[in-house]
């Protein structure tokens, strides 16, 4: 079965454009949960834009009571600064289930590329090893889309990363345009050699009810989704409780 994860970013978003505690992160997150979604993934950025390193912990707390799988995502890479105790220590203080590397820069509005790995696998072994040895499942945010990073799906293999995370944008703009058919025979030819290679398959961004069921149904194996902004967005009208509960609905008619 594939897991649902809901990324409340976009509600951190909405309460630091105003200060002040409101909308709730872990009240959001609650209700997630309540509804039925198997856990929560935040990607704290260094400069604080939306979660911050607090609510990584409040969540982690949440989470652990709830018996429920916490994801942080964020790049390895990014130096420490006030109020970001970078990535490796913030998973060593929260320790979530799953932490998800990606090499997004300090500048981006959002993860647009995966890994180079034949360049950046010997950087990343160490980070790896460490993540690992805190308890952390591994995984690596990856290209499917681009000839030259997804060949190097075997290098991310010898990192010793659990899983790979398919940055599934390319796909959303596709299916956007009715032109989904080529970009999902590749994402399921890249999801086929992950998983030859050792290494479990999870799939995120732009993700959304209109384009979920396609995906799955043509990449076979995903793990995870984690899905956030297409979420947040469709609750303004629907509802966090219900939204949720339609994405689950997506799910499993896929499963059935």
């Amino acid at each position: 079965m594939t897991a649902l994860s809901v990324n409340v970013n976009k509600i951190a978003v909405l309460r630091n454009s105003r200060g002040g505690s409101e909308p709730d992160v872990l009240r959001a997150a609650a209700t997630c949960l309540d509804a039925g979604a198997h856990g929560i993934t935040v990607h704290p950025r260094p400069d604080g834009r939306h979660i911050r390193a607090d609510d990584v912990l409040a969540l982690a707390r949440l989470t652990r009571e709830r018996g429920v799988e916490f994801n942080i995502e964020g790049n390895p890479f990014a130096p420490a600064r006030e109020g970001y105790p970078g990535f490796v220590e913030l998973c060593r203080q929260a320790r979530p289930a799953q932490a998800t590397l990606v090499p997004d820069g300090d500048g981006q509005i959002t993860s647009d590329h995966g890994f180079d790995f034949a360049r950046d696998a010997g950087r990343l072994r160490p980070l790896v090893r460490e993540l690992k040895q805190m308890g952390c499942r591994v995984s690596l945010f990856a290209d499917a889309w681009e000839p030259v990073r997804a060949e190097g799906i075997e290098h991310a293999a010898s990192t010793g990363a659990d899983r790979v995370e398919l940055y599934t944008g390319p796909y959303a703009d596709a299916a956007a345009a009715g032109e989904e058919g080529p970009m999902l025979e590749r994402f399921a030819g890249i999801a086929r050699r992950a998983r030859a290679a050792g290494l479990e398959v999870n799939a995120g961004h732009d993700l959304s009810q209109s384009n979920l069921g396609r995906f799955l149904e043509a990449v076979e194996g995903v793990r995870e989704v984690s899905i956030g902004h297409a979420l947040i967005s469709e609750a303004l009208y629907d509802g966090l409780h219900r939204t949720v509960q339609r994405y689950l609905q997506v799910i499993a008619s896929v499963r059935a």
